[in-house]
């Protein structure tokens, strides 16, 4: 039977004048940084401290011994960042250059000094774009000339750490006769039946062995005969259950077990968790033009989807843990798609375990991101052996439900100035349309692919049209008003966002001893954007008078502009399902402290956005929508169940008085949105007057869809709310509120109209969280918010950490 031995242990960095210990899985900066070398280059300007780090050359070593009574013993690496030669004891063993791609080495009877010597992936990088000519990129660093993590040569969200090392696990495998090489398993459904066909590749050291594979899924159990370098076995498996996505029903998984059998003794085994369901994307043209709408087991689906980021620069820090309590904030935040982003990596199996449970769907770009990549050698070869091994890879995960070519190339070669600077030069187009098209077909005809996002499906039409496939809407941030997002209805977005800092705790980390502001040295230095400050205060300017010089409004209207940006978006394109049937927020979470899209920070707390996403993602959404000259209320429902609100529309002032007030009746079938509109009579007339829509429960609201989240305290409640003019021209009262200790939290009563107060519990402690964030109190209203993590609960400490809209001064 195959034996492995795990080589993570007595590894050394070599690093003058003396090694440094080193961690494998691990990279040079985290080691450099655990011996003392190197300061932590998330804190303060300690990125530019290190940046020689990524122009030098080093070596991993230590003391290798390969004997075994089996008759071969192979050295594998499940990642190699990025470019290195392996040797043992002088001899070399081989050299790679692809770190989203596994290795395997034949060191029988060999033993002796291990050496993995990385060569500087800036020298490679640049070696390759000498050979092949300049290619445009939207960053001038050189990631398209080798096949590595895109965003460590920094983004503008992201730092310029370019590292280097054994990212993934390493060992020894010791095997006889044969060993299982590859399982590619294709998982259907036919008529309740599921389906399960096993290819198995086999390696021997016996050409002439009899081999047989053994396979069992959900009691069920088949045997075939192998021949030559491989054979398939099939399954069918009565009544199975189907893994759904969350919200739609449950996530079962189902054990699969390879066995390779010499006559009856086992030889090697492979060990997978697989769900039964279908998946298909709905491309086909209509009356909007061309739609882009997933469909599982048969049902159609609205995506709430997030954009996923690595979760750290440094990804060999990412534990199984870590991905779990992120993803599990994303479920918690009403998610069910993770959009795994092409500037990164392909994800550690932990990732796809999590999301498999939890009911995320995924959808996976390859990593190509924002640039033009040359396609010749040495790049197109390693381009096709990582979609291979990758795409075979992830296979058994039913989370999986969509292969992307790209991110924003299409469209960067037709908009960004590319084409003529290319005269000719290949691009990547022959990657997108040409090879991963035909490697997911052969490979993985059960899943969908597109050529790239945004893409529009054809060049007859502009490749980010957004009446055709998917869409990135990126004029609003960059130079509109985020209220701009509802003058378009495209078919699917599958980018969008707006800006704000991090926990007010997460910068004082990341900024020891600083006094902050918002051009102080270490906030210019993680703002990452071009000109991204510029671009905040001019969204803010339109809602809000800009603070100036006070920190902490400006740091609490920020994060309010945020929340209030993406909830424009996503309401008004939830609204308008089906034509519109997904959003993919950009971007769920942060690889390091930095103001960014991200609803979750750099040190893993949420920002209000967070909080304002559990309320846009619910089952179930009011929202109030101006349409062809008038004011609709929409009742959006992605539950199964039919929902009949008893629903209330009232004409209110900003003093808290009752101006009109009618019962509206609505039903909004399972999976459908039902809107109505709103009598004139009960249209603001001013800027003094908005309108409040409160529904019950109606049964079977999300979690998160209550009060905490809408900003209505009613229990179980949905409260949507309409102010004709930008907060900067509403005479606002002076808020006055109530504030008193609760079991486990606080109790916020309202003495006058209170807009969109937040309490920041980690400025009560660093460890404190909320389980709520912007909520809006009418005269006499309370909310209770949970806190946990704060040490010493005070009233009045309490007070200083809420936050709310204030009148214009």
């Amino acid at each position: 039977m195959l034996e492995a031995t795990p080589l993570g242990d007595g590894w050394i960095l070599r690093h003058e004048p003396e090694p440094l210990p080193a961690s494998v899985p691990g990279c040079v900066h985290t080691d450099l940084m655990a011996a003392g070398v190197i300061p932590d280059p998330f804190l303060g300007l300690g990125e530019s401290e290190v940046a020689w780090v990524g122009r030098r050359d080093w070596t991993y070593e230590r003391d290798l011994t390969s004997t075994s009574a089996q008759e071969q013993t192979d050295l594998v690496f499940d990642g190699l960042d990025t470019v290195a030669e392996i040797s043992l004891d002088g001899r070399l063993l081989g050299k790679v250059r692809n770190m989203h791609r596994s290795y395997r080495f034949d060191v029988t009877g060999l033993s002796g000094r291990l050496s993995v010597r990385f060569v500087s992936a800036y020298a490679e990088a640049e070696a390759v774009r000498g050979r092949l000519g300049e290619r445009p990129a939207a960053y001038a660093e050189p990631y398209q000339y080798l096949r590595k993590m895109a965003c460590s040569f920094g983004w503008d969200w992201g730092p310029t750490l370019v590292t280097a090392g054994i990212w993934r696990p390493v060992r020894l495998e010791h095997w006889s006769t044969a060993r299982i090489a590859r399982v590619r398993p294709l998982v259907t459904v036919d008529e309740g039946v599921g389906v399960v066909e096993l290819a198995v590749d086999v390696e021997r050291t016996r050409v002439e062995a009899p081999l047989a594979l053994e396979a069992t899924v959900g009691g069920v159990r088949a045997r075939a005969e192998i021949e030559g370098a491989g054979g398939v076995v099939r399954l069918r498996v009565p009544d199975v259950r189907l893994w759904w996505p969350r919200g739609y029903g449950e996530q079962p998984l189902y054990d699969v077990e390879v066995r390779l059998l010499h006559g009856d003794a086992p030889l090697d085994g492979w060990r997978r968790r697989i769900g039964f369901r279908t998946v298909e994307l709905d491309r086909r043209p209509d009356a909007h033009g061309t739609g882009f709408t997933l469909v599982v087991n048969g049902e159609r689906i609205f995506a709430r989807g997030v954009n996923w980021i690595p979760d750290d620069v440094f990804p060999p820090r990412i534990t199984r843990e870590r991905y779990r309590e992120r993803l599990e904030q994303a479920a918690g935040a009403g998610v069910d798609l993770v959009r795994v982003w092409g500037g990164g990596i392909y994800e550690s199996g932990d990732f796809y375990d999590a999301c498999d449970e939890l009911g995320l769907l995924v959808w996976q770009d390859f990593p190509f991101a924002c640039a033009a990549y040359p396609e010749e050698q040495p790049l197109r070869g390693e381009v096709e052996a990582e979609a291979r091994e990758n795409v075979v890879r992830l296979m058994p995960h039913p989370s999986l439900v969509l292969w992307n070519g790209n991110n924003e190339n299409l469209w960067g070669f037709r908009d960004w100035g590319w084409e003529p600077r290319l005269a000719g030069d290949s691009w990547g187009e022959g990657y997108y349309l040409g090879v991963l098209p035909r490697v997911v077909a052969e490979l993985d005809p059960t899943r969908p692919y597109t050529a790239g996002s945004p893409w529009s499906g054809s060049w007859d039409r502009h490749p980010n049209d957004p009446a055709h496939g998917t869409h990135h809407s990126w004029e609003v941030w960059n130079r509109e008003d985020y209220a701009d997002y509802r003058r378009c209805v495209p078919r699917f977005v599958a980018e969008f966002g707006w800006q704000a800092p991090p926990a007010y705790a997460t910068l004082r980390r990341a900024l020891p001893g600083e006094e902050l502001a918002p051009d102080s040295p270490g906030m210019l230095h993680h703002q990452k954007a071009d000109d991204g400050n510029g671009k905040l205060e001019r969204g803010l300017a339109r809602h809000f008078a800009v603070p100036q010089g006070d920190f902490d409004r400006w740091h609490y209207l920020m994060q309010v502009n945020q929340a209030r940006a993406v909830a424009a978006g996503i309401e008004h394109w939830r609204a308008h399902w089906p034509v519109c049937a997904g959003t993919v927020v950009w971007q769920l979470n942060d690889c390091w402290p930095v103001t960014s899209w991200a609803a979750i920070d750099g040190d893993g707390r949420e920002k209000p956005l967070y909080h304002e996403l559990r309320r846009l993602y619910a089952d179930r959404l009011l929202t109030l929508q101006e349409r062809d000259g008038g004011l609709v209320l929409a009742a959006v429902n992605q539950a199964a169940a039919d929902w009949t609100p008893a629903l209330t529309l009232r004409r209110m002032s900003v003093e808290g008085e009752v101006l009109g007030q009618v019962a509206v009746e609505v039903t909004a079938r399972g999976r459908s949105v039902a809107c109505v509109e709103v009598p004139r009579e009960l249209a603001p007339t001013g800027p003094e007057e908005f309108l409040v829509a409160d529904a019950d429960g109606g049964g079977g609201v999300a979690e998160g869809a209550g009060a905490d989240a809408g900003g209505g305290p009613g229990a179980g409640g949905l409260r949507a709310l309409y102010f004709p003019v930008p907060d900067r021209e509403v005479p606002y009262p002076a808020p006055r509120f109530d504030v008193a200790l609760a079991p486990d939290g606080l109790t916020v009563t309202a003495r006058t109209l209170v807009r969109d107060l937040l309490l920041q519990a980690d400025r009560l402690d660093p460890g404190a969280r909320a389980d709520r964030g912007l909520v809006t109190l009418l005269p006499g209203e309370e909310v209770t918010i949970g806190v946990s993590g704060w040490k010493t609960p005070d009233a009045e400490r309490a007070r200083s950490a809420l936050y709310c809209v204030e009148p214009t001064r």
